[in-house]
């Protein structure tokens, strides 16, 4: 099978944790050593988030006395794509010998004119209290918002409507390279007059994932994570894991929008455009995931 997984923030680091460099290369490491047990007999494409890097890069600009402007984020999403790629291109290169690997950096096409660009609502960085998020909001003209308990910085997410690299990622992933790419949901960029260019925005990383699984054809495509599945009934004493959903079942809840709402969304599109599955579940159990016997498997 040709597999698309996304591994989300979880598997570089867990919350509370600092963002060192040794830290995310350890949680790396295992995330690598459940990816590799789908290497046999399969193609795989791995896509990453990047939300706790792209914020701390966005922070250290902002306070750079060296810097007139910071960097936007197009530019330093490409450059958490080199640093998390590099981490993950090493750890397949140390796992899985017999394979080629290769990590990308990829750009997604945004519509110049989406809304988003108007009504930032995705959080990167780190959480703070409301007053010290409001202080670093007023001098760094930051949009900020509440994500649970903290505040956080919030900023253009477009929905991405094309993987530019897609066709590329895909003939090496066909002919056995692992491929990682599209990370962060993509470097974002637009075409005017014929031309690309890179937008002040990030994508959702897993919105990002379902459009390139979708254009390459994919067999399966994996939203995996550190919790089992879909809960349903979450915070209740008859929450239990979905081991089935069909996307119409999934449509008439409500999920939380910073969390698992993007992934149930990335699932109902992937089975919508291609009638195959996608499955939503823990990081620890890659093959049940791929097997059918754990997480949620998401159906037409």
């Amino acid at each position: 099978m040709l597999i698309v997984a996304a591994l989300g923030g979880n598997a570089l680091l867990q919350r509370g944790e600092k963002l060192a460099a040794q830290i995310q290369q350890h949680h790396v490491v295992d995330a690598v050593a459940q990816l590799a047990r789908l290497c046999a007999g399969n193609q795989l494409i791995v896509t990453h988030g990047n939300g706790p890097q792209v914020g701390l890069l966005a922070l250290e600009s902002a306070n750079d006395p060296e810097l007139e402007r910071a960097y936007p984020f197009d530019v330093l999403g490409a450059q958490t794509q080199g640093m998390i790629g590099y981490w993950l291109l090493q750890a397949f290169n140390n796992a899985v010998a017999n394979r080629e690997s290769v990590a990308m950096v990829t750009q997604t096409l945004v519509d110049v004119n989406d809304p988003a660009f108007t009504h930032p609502t995705k959080f990167v960085g780190h959480g703070y209290s409301e007053a010290d998020a409001r202080a670093l909001a007023a001098k760094n003209s930051w949009s900020i918002a509440r994500d649970g308990a903290l505040w956080r910085r919030v900023v253009a997410s477009p929905e991405p409507r094309e993987v530019i690299e897609g066709a590329v990622i895909e003939e090496l992933a066909r002919r056995g390279t692992i491929v990682i790419g599209v990370g962060g949901g993509g470097v974002p960029v637009v075409r005017e007059e014929g031309e690309l260019r890179g937008v002040d925005a990030v994508i959702d990383k897993d919105l990002a994932t379902a459009l390139l699984a979708t254009s390459v054809g994919a067999d399966l495509m994996l939203l995996v994570t550190d919790v089992a599945g879909v809960i349903d009934g979450f915070a209740t004493p008859d929450a239990r894991v979905l081991s089935t959903a069909t996307v119409d079942e999934l449509r008439g809840r409500t999920f939380a929008s910073g969390s698992m709402g993007p992934k149930v969304e990335s699932a109902c599109r992937f089975v919508e455009a291609t009638g195959r599955r996608a499955v939503i579940g823990a990081l620890d159990d890659v093959l049940g995931l791929v097997e059918g016997t754990s997480g949620t498997s998401v159906v037409r």
